[in-house]
């Protein structure tokens, strides 16, 4: 097992941390989302509401009209940071996650769409004011990698497999 040191501070990823980036996700109503504008390839972030599906993967709802759904539609590359400081002390000792892959639009047409839709609005009941609307669709994430800091000094590298249940 490799110790962290001044010039690799990542942790081997064990039990612990798969937990605990998993309770990051899971329990996550809100993440920032990043992505490429697709007119300057600059970075874009925006606020998300969020949820994450049984076998791991997250997913957003977002309008057609967004800089981020559109974007997405360009090129799917993003990343989702997950994690809310707590209410004391220094909110870069608390923990985050920050979920690379890629997103892509899911059709109503999906046969998952009236259970996804069911589960969203149980995470999210004000949803049900827009929900529905033409131009609000589900973006489910394939999930590369992540980069877990579990506090000051709890640094993990972790796989798509280990955000799976």
């Amino acid at each position: 097992m490799a110790e962290p040191d001044k010039i690799n501070p990542i942790r081997d990823t064990n039990d612990e941390a798969r937990e605990l980036a998993r309770k990051l996700m899971v329990d996550a109503e809100f993440a920032a989302l990043a992505v490429l504008e697709p007119e300057t390839g600059m970075p874009l972030v925006s606020r998300v509401s969020v949820a994450v599906e049984a076998d791991g993967s997250p997913f957003i709802l977002a309008s057609d009209l967004s800089g981020h759904s559109r974007a997405l539609a360009t090129d799917g590359r993003a990343s989702l940071l997950f994690g809310e400081p707590g209410k004391k002390g220094d909110p870069l000792t608390h923990p985050r996650i920050t979920v690379i892959g890629t997103i892509e639009k899911l059709a109503r047409k999906d046969a998952s769409h009236a259970a996804r839709r069911e589960f969203w609005l149980k995470r999210h009941p004000k949803a049900k004011l827009y929900i529905d609307f033409g131009d609000f669709s589900f973006w489910k994430m394939t999930v590369e990698r992540a980069h877990l800091n579990g506090g000051f000094g709890k640094a993990f590298i972790l796989e798509a497999a280990d955000l799976k249940p």
